[in-house]
């Protein structure tokens, strides 16, 4: 990876070669790594290696951007030329005001780990090979991805920004199946590489291989589900994508527009964003460099907030960027990347064990928005569903398709796990979402599939 001071230098002389009236430049350099395997052998070990520039300058209200993984000279210079002639072409922004400036407190974050940075092919090909191994003792086809990497980014402007930050990370997914069909799921990640737990999660998804045998079909209908946190963390990072950034509800496509201080989900139900937690996956700053700050967007139910880059800010008198920019050119505006839920003082047996009859869900998959102003959303259940009866966990169903509103379904939590866990969020190499394990009334399945 490259050294700070290196990197902040070419920014710098970048900078230098725009004669716009305000400039920004933002480097992303990513080494990563990934080993594959599936029917219980390694099949796959790639690494990349990629930096990149994007420019972008501002001529009064007329902004332009451009980018390139060239970074000779010749090549920065001709890329800073083409965000001009952009610029040159564009129609005035009539609610642009300005590229941030300088200023705010960055919060001093531990991002990067030695030992994952360092992380070798055939370290990751011993832990798949103790995955495999366990699959084979239990009779079952192994399938996942490891991943190790180095992630370097940073921001300068004409304005007095310059700042950068190293991340590391590591990322297991596992899917066994038995020959039938039935498949069990374990994922975890961390910037350190040591606090991937290979063999337990294999044993789980081994168990959910045993305990999804013989699967049964059950009519479409509601019920009372048990979700773990990769299903939670699945419709959290789905209110986030819909609604939970300004541009959203400047332009009125969030389910939060003309709701804020109102009643929006159950009382128990409290979301925030915090690039800052190192219970997450912290990011200090934005795309735009701008410090990030922690935002509730949800509390006791109660919609409270939701974030804002430099652009939207600048579209609200009296507003300030909170620090969620995206990379410019950037349509969608800005989102929060590292999601927390509330945790409760339940856990998963208890939910199963006060359940009459019901569906525990691992994960969802193919999850897509239907109505995003009633934030309803559809998907499958995958890789572990399951019937509870009489509060025991009886065997496993045939998977289901979901058609539900998160808004509706958060106001029908009976019970939240006191543990939680960061799973992927939006954007997995930068982010997370901590959210616990939940117990949910009358969630509304649609449709059944052939597929365990």
């Amino acid at each position: 990876m490259i050294n700070t001071e290196k990197t902040l230098s070419l920014l710098k002389k970048t900078l230098a070669l725009s004669a716009a009236d305000q400039t920004e430049v933002l480097f992303w350099a990513n080494d990563s790594h990934l080993t594959r395997f599936a029917n219980n052998c390694i099949h796959q070990n790639v690494s990349e290696k990629n930096r990149s520039l994007s420019i972008r300058v501002v001529l009064g209200k007329k902004i332009g951007s451009a980018s390139t993984n060239l970074l000779d000279p010749e090549s920065i210079e001709n890329t800073v030329a083409k965000a001009l002639q952009i610029a040159r072409n564009q129609k005035d922004n009539p609610h642009f005001k300005s590229l941030p400036p300088a200023g705010g407190k960055y919060a001093s974050v531990d991002t990067f780990d030695a030992e994952t940075a360092s992380f070798t092919p055939d370290q990751r090909a011993q832990i798949a090979r103790k995955v495999i191994e366990i699959a084979k003792r239990n009779h079952l086809i192994a399938s996942g991805a490891l991943s190790t990497g180095t992630i370097q980014v940073a921001v300068a402007n004409s304005l007095g920004i310059q700042v950068c930050q190293s991340f590391t990370r590591g990322a297991l997914k596992i899917v066994f199946q038995t020959s039938d069909g039935a498949s069990g799921y374990a994922e975890s990640f961390s910037a350190r590489m040591r606090e991937i737990e290979s063999e337990q999660m294999a044993h789980q998804a081994a168990e959910k291989c045993a305990k999804g045998a013989h699967p049964a079909d059950l009519p479409p209908g509601q019920y009372t589900v048990v979700l773990e946190p990769y299903a939670v963390g699945d419709m959290v990072g789905f209110l986030a994508y819909l609604g939970f950034g300004a541009l959203a509800m400047q332009e009125g496509r969030s389910f939060m527009c003309g709701r804020l201080g109102q009643r929006i989900t159950g009382e128990n139900i409290t979301i925030w964003d915090d690039g800052t937690s190192a219970c997450g996956m912290p990011l200090p700053f934005d795309f735009e460099g701008v410090p990030k700050q922690p935002v509730t967007l949800i509390e006791n139910g109660t919609a409270r907030g939701v974030v804002y880059d430099s652009y939207t800010a600048g579209r609200e008198e009296g507003k300030s960027s909170t620090g969620h920019a995206l990379p410019a050119p950037n349509t969608f505006g800005p989102v929060p990347l590292n999601l927390f839920m509330k945790s409760g003082d339940s856990n998963l047996q208890e939910m199963i064990e006060s359940t009459e009859r019901g569906i525990y869900v691992t994960r969802f998959h193919y999850t897509n928005p239907l109505e995003p102003i009633k934030a309803v959303i559809t998907g499958m259940t995958r890789d572990g569903t399951f019937l509870i009866e009489d509060g025991q966990i009886k065997n496993g169903v045939r998977n289901l398709r979901f058609t539900q509103s998160i808004l509706e379904a958060f106001s029908r939590v009976s019970m939240i796990s006191r543990d939680t866990k960061l799973v992927p969020g939006l954007e997995e190499e930068l982010g997370g979402t901590v959210v616990p394990a939940l117990k949910i009334e009358k969630f509304n399945f649609t449709g059944a599939t052939a597929a365990v």
